[in-house]
């Protein structure tokens, strides 16, 4: 697994949990599809964690299954659901709160 340089505020304000990285990392690429291999490892979260509770995120409508190649069934982020438009709202407020500050600052500078 590859080490994650710097955390999203998303991750910073609520927790580094499997979970929480798995949804950072598909709010952060919400236009997008992944196989399940490759959401564990882009969210740096190990696949028999990610088997743990990713059914509990197709059952809740978290996320839907898009398609399918081979034997691979791909995943994306299910927009139509309340709750994921609150969170991706949630992370852009979490966003635009840590860096607008952080632009001023250099701007001024």
């Amino acid at each position: 697994m590859k080490i994650k340089e710097n955390k999203s505020f998303f991750l910073m304000q609520f927790g580094d949990t499997p979970q929480l990285r798995v949804l950072d990392f598909l709010i952060g690429f919400h236009f997008f599809d992944y196989p399940i291999t490759e959401i564990a490892r882009e969210s740096n979260v190990s696949y028999n964690s990610l088997k743990l509770f990713f059914p509990y995120f197709i059952k809740s409508g978290i996320v839907c299954k898009t398609r399918k190649i081979g034997k691979s069934d791909y995943f994306k982020l299910n927009l139509d659901n309340q709750f994921v438009k609150n969170l991706i709202k949630l992370d852009w407020s979490l966003t635009k709160r840590n860096v607008l500050p952080e632009l001023n600052e250099a701007i001024s500078a």
